[in-house]
């Protein structure tokens, strides 16, 4: 397979303050493979294991990640700059598994089909084997659910890869499966480079592989995957836009949409990227939320408690503050004061304040290109199918909202927008009851309860005949 061999390592580097968090040794050829043979040999027993059984280790996860909440937290803070106060994922985490136990019984159980009393029919939802599962740096815990807790119910055994921004979440959560019971092999963590993950996918080894992360990446993960029929889940990123009818609620609008957009530093695939808004009230929604946008208060993560911290990397600021020059420099005009912004500039390289744009278009690339920034581009116009067409106009198809009181209408006109997910007066919001995943560029396949459950499984029918001849 060309894997490496030898020593190499890793650091990552705080977007707080520049410095060396912490630095780890990606995993060689031999260690590779030590992990893969005691995946393939704890696989057939924790298949067969009891539904109940395997549901109650991973309720036992949940709760042994909780128990580590505290300093998952300040992992989280320092590997991505998210406020502390705002940076325990662990409830969230331990619901996805508490909700899974809830609909497993039904969602794995036979599916009967028309039988009679000589052949009994009926489908068995079966695991599939073997998960690579691969995960983005933007919400470093509460993402294991997807890609560990769900496949782990199903059955499956899995790999699991984490970004080198946040390698720790794994250490942790490996250990934390192992104090709730599980056994060796059934989930381990790797710390693998692009290359290593890319000849494992390519050798097919795998049986599926689950990967959150850019389009980039995730491009890659599909090409080298090309050919070994190895079953492939893309949840890819977003340019999530939103539409604020003249009837629109602006007084309950206006919070929603502001947290949509810069929570987290604007840094979720479900972020609202795109604002269009009714040019009867463009004027007025874009006063208040400018008001509201100044409540977003930036600062250190660590030792102030602000609204949204550094971006993930220095780079990644750079790529924001870019776009956004070259809209102004296109006619786009910056509505916040520069107070937000002189400070970010004396809090580092990474910081980036939370900033209004008006006079945008779609033929500035800030429309079309995922930012992943604390940047609300807001865009007038003229009524719904001006809007729709809008929100359609673009290679990305994860979310998006509508804002409005007509709630027939509001339906509507979600039927007509390309998204996997769409919302009536809300956004940027990832329902655990729901499929989750998206269209065009953002991705394939779906997450999320009974729909993450199904695909984690493969359908085996069973043909019964009792009576031959």
């Amino acid at each position: 397979m060309n894997l490496h061999s030898g020593a190499r390592t890793f650091s990552v580097t705080s977007p707080v303050d520049g410095s060396t968090y912490v630095t780890r040794g990606y995993a060689d050829g031999t260690a590779i493979e030590a992990a893969l043979t005691r995946a393939r040999a704890a696989l057939p027993s924790w298949r067969r294991m009891p539904l109940a059984e395997r549901l109650a280790i991973l309720l036992r996860f949940g709760e042994e990640m909780k128990a580590r909440a505290a300093p998952l937290a300040e992992m989280v803070a320092w590997q991505i700059g998210r406020p502390l106060w705002q940076a325990d994922e662990t409830p969230r985490l331990a619901l996805i598994g508490q909700l899974l136990s809830d609909i497993a019984p039904q969602t794995l159980a036979d599916v009967p089909y028309p039988s009679d009393e000589t052949i009994r029919r009926y489908a068995r939802p079966v695991a599939g084997g073997l998960h690579l599962s691969i995960c983005a740096w933007n919400y470093p815990t509460a993402m294991l659910g997807y890609l560990v807790t769900s496949p782990l119910a199903a059955g499956n055994v899995v790999i699991f890869k984490h970004s080198p921004q946040t390698p720790l979440i794994a250490e942790v959560a490996e250990k934390a499966f192992r104090a709730a019971g599980g056994p060796e092999g059934v989930f381990q963590s790797l710390h693998l480079d692009h290359a290593d993950a890319e000849h494992l996918i390519a050798s097919g080894t795998f049986n599926a592989v689950n990967f959150i992360g850019s389009v980039n990446g995730g491009r890659r993960v599909h090409a080298a995957a090309a050919g070994t029929f190895t079953q492939v889940h893309l949840e890819l990123g977003g340019k999530d836009p939103t539409y604020v009818r003249a009837d629109a609620d602006l007084d309950a609008a206006i919070p929603q949409i502001a947290e949509g957009t810069y929570s987290n530093a604007g840094q979720s695939c479900c972020s609202v990227e795109r604002i269009y808004v009714d040019q009867a009230i463009h004027d007025r929604f874009v006063d208040a939320l400018v008001a509201e946008t100044a409540k977003w208060t930036i600062g250190h993560p660590i030792g102030e408690k602000p609204m949204v911290g550094p971006v993930v990397r220095a780079s990644a600021a750079d790529t924001i503050r870019d776009l956004t020059e070259r809209a102004v420099r296109a006619g786009a005009r910056r509505l916040m004061p520069q107070d937000g912004a002189l400070k970010a500039a004396g809090l580092g390289a990474a910081y980036v304040a939370p900033e209004v744009l008006v006079g945008v278009d779609h033929g500035m690339q800030i429309m079309r290109d995922e930012l992943f920034g604390p940047v609300a581009c807001i865009q007038p116009v003229g009524g719904d199918d001006q809007a729709i067409g809008l929100m359609n106009d673009s290679d990305f198809g994860l979310s998006a909202s509508i804002w409005t009181r007509d709630i027939d209408r509001g339906v509507a006109l979600l039927d007509e927008v390309e998204a996997g997910t769409v919302y009536l007066n809300r956004c940027d919001h990832a329902d655990l009851h729901l499929p989750w995943g998206g269209i065009k560029n953002s991705g394939l396949g779906r997450t999320n309860g009974r729909a993450g459950l199904t695909e984690a499984t493969a359908a085996k029918a069973y043909h019964v005949r009792s009576v031959i001849g």
